[in-house]
């Protein structure tokens, strides 16, 4: 009976050599995509990581109790994309995110056009450039040299 698993598996093996789309777009159970997901923000900038990690661990949560199978493929293969796209290394400390596509955008149910509106007033705080007055780092005025 081992053998033949054995055999099984061997034969499962594609002769002809590995599409990398095809690798790519191949789905991962959720934990591994989970961890995955953590280890690539963990060379995003500080603000966006910190976001980023909530936001990732309130999704997940969230469908952890999901039973139809379209609805776990469909969330296991946006999540998977959305992987693929994040940067990795040194080029993620200049990663400032991605325009949304406008189809994508039309194809929102009301529901996560309410989510995207939530993450937007989240997150419009925490990229607004910082000016000297906010910083506390203001320049000190040229102080005249004082006539003895």
């Amino acid at each position: 009976m081992l053998r033949v698993t054995g055999v099984r598996l061997a034969e499962s093996i594609s002769k002809h050599p590995l599409n990398l789309r095809e690798a790519s777009a191949a789905l991962l159970p959720p934990l591994p995509l989970y961890r995955r997901i953590l280890r690539a923000h963990r060379h995003l900038p500080f603000e966006m990581r910190s976001l980023g990690d909530d936001y990732v661990k309130a999704e997940f949560r969230r469908h952890k109790e999901t039973s139809n199978k379209v609805h776990i493929i469909g969330f296991l293969s946006q999540w998977k994309v959305y992987l693929d796209q994040l940067p990795v290394g040194p080029e993620a400390q200049g990663f400032r995110g991605k325009p949304l596509d406008p189809t994508v955008l039309e194809k929102m149910s009301a529901e996560q056009l309410g989510q995207l509106y939530e993450v937007m007033h989240a997150t419009k705080d925490v990229w607004k450039p910082v000016s000297p007055e906010q910083s506390g780092t203001q320049n000190p005025p040229d102080n005249p040299e004082k006539s003895s």
